[in-house]
């Protein structure tokens, strides 16, 4: 057994693309299935909330710069406009309830399992950036675009409070440009060209424990806010 993880670990690079894809499909098609009533009570409470779309479809950057069409759970109104402002800021007033709790914990994400079945994603990749900002890759950014886009990864679990990062005084927009496409670029570079399948499966287990943690913390936040006898404000 020792033996055959090692010959899998030392393998080609395109086996080790045959092996992720074949990964990606086995995970995926867990996930789906486990997931499938949270899938439904998701769905159900942002019908009853704000009604259809269930569903935000929006065209994103591919590997090798093929876009492609990526889904999320609606988190915004339904009356705002789908190729509005590109980025998700703290407080965003579009933001329904039910889509600041899909937000804060990351299940608006889920459809994206039918993208990584689909072969647009992988498990692990570089976050598919939008097509506004595809400017974005040159002076060496562009290699980025060499590996497939995904659900996890390095920059979606250092960035997976990204709202937070960005400061009044600059336009959002700029300084996503200037200093976060930069820097998160910078990381996938240096992360993606020496990948392995061990190293993909611990970043996978890093955003899982991030998202559970950080809903976790949010909700006992919440829950204090609210406790007799707390005051709030000064």
């Amino acid at each position: 057994m020792r033996g055959a993880a090692n010959q899998l670990l030392a393998s080609t690079p395109v086996t080790q693309v045959g092996v992720r894809r074949a990964l990606d499909i086995l995970f995926a098609g867990a996930a789906a299935a486990i997931l499938a009533p949270l899938f439904l009570i998701v769905a159900l409470a942002i019908w009853i909330e704000s009604g259809k779309p269930i569903f935000f479809s929006q065209l994103r950057l591919g590997q090798n710069g093929r876009p492609f069409r990526m889904y999320k759970f609606r988190k915004f109104r339904p009356d705002c406009d789908r190729h509005g402002y590109p980025l998700t800021m703290e407080g965003d007033g579009r933001l329904t309830m039910i889509g600041r709790i899909l937000a804060a914990s990351k299940l608006d994400e889920l459809p994206q399992l039918w993208n990584v079945l689909r072969g647009d994603m992988a498990l692990v990749g570089p976050r598919p950036e939008s097509l506004v900002f595809f400017d974005c890759f040159r002076n060496g950014f562009e290699k980025v675009l060499d590996h497939k886009p995904g659900l996890f990864g390095p920059c979606q679990v250092m960035f997976r409070h990204e709202s937070k990062f960005y400061p009044a005084d600059v336009a959002a927009v700029d300084f996503y440009r200037q200093v976060l496409f930069p820097t998160k670029a910078k990381i996938d570079l240096a992360y993606f060209p020496r990948r392995t399948l061990v190293s993909d499966l611990g970043w996978i287990v890093r955003a899982a424990w991030a998202i559970a943690a950080g809903s976790r913390a949010e909700c006992t936040l919440k829950d204090l806010s609210k406790a007799p006898g707390q005051q709030t404000g000064h």
